[in-house]
């Protein structure tokens, strides 16, 4: 990846709608080359998907919850990453080395919601214990920056 693609990403991140020909302008490149390199992009799995950014309150999601799991044994396997995409609330699930052994994201509408959440975790294979960490505002989030690699 070079000066370029990354240039591309960052402003796609900004506004993935961005039309090739204005991307292109913007670094550099024909609208055919700025196309072609974001098709390359796109196969090597660099850029692996296009989305919106939706606000999660405006959805009845305003509750942002961590989640740490401690487990009674190994819960790296598939089985439990399927178990809790199976739970919608679970917006990000992380396997990992430390205190714990699982790490989530949990959006929910009422603290409620997270407490059957969390008695729906339990009835997960391996989960013996949760710790939850309610977050009361964010300052920000960011995106990885293409730029300052």
């Amino acid at each position: 990846m070079d000066e370029i693609d990354r240039r591309i990403l960052a402003r796609l991140q900004r506004d993935a709608t961005e039309a090739y020909a204005a991307l292109a302008k913007a670094v550099g490149l024909s609208a055919g080359a700025a196309h072609e390199r974001v098709r390359k992009l796109r196969e090597r799995g660099v850029i692996r998907r296009t989305t919106i950014d939706v606000d999660p309150a405006a959805l009845g999601r305003g509750v942002l919850s961590y989640v740490l799991i401690d487990a009674k044994s190994w819960m790296g396997e598939p089985a439990t990453g399927e178990a809790l995409k199976a739970i919608p609330e679970v917006e990000e699930a992380h396997v990992i080395a430390g205190a714990g052994t699982l790490l989530l994201k949990i959006r929910t509408a009422t603290t409620q919601d997270l407490q059957d959440v969390l008695r729906r975790l339990y009835r997960v294979e391996g989960v013996a214990s949760t710790q939850s960490i309610v977050v009361l505002e964010t300052f920000f989030e960011r995106p990885p920056d293409p730029l300052q690699a």
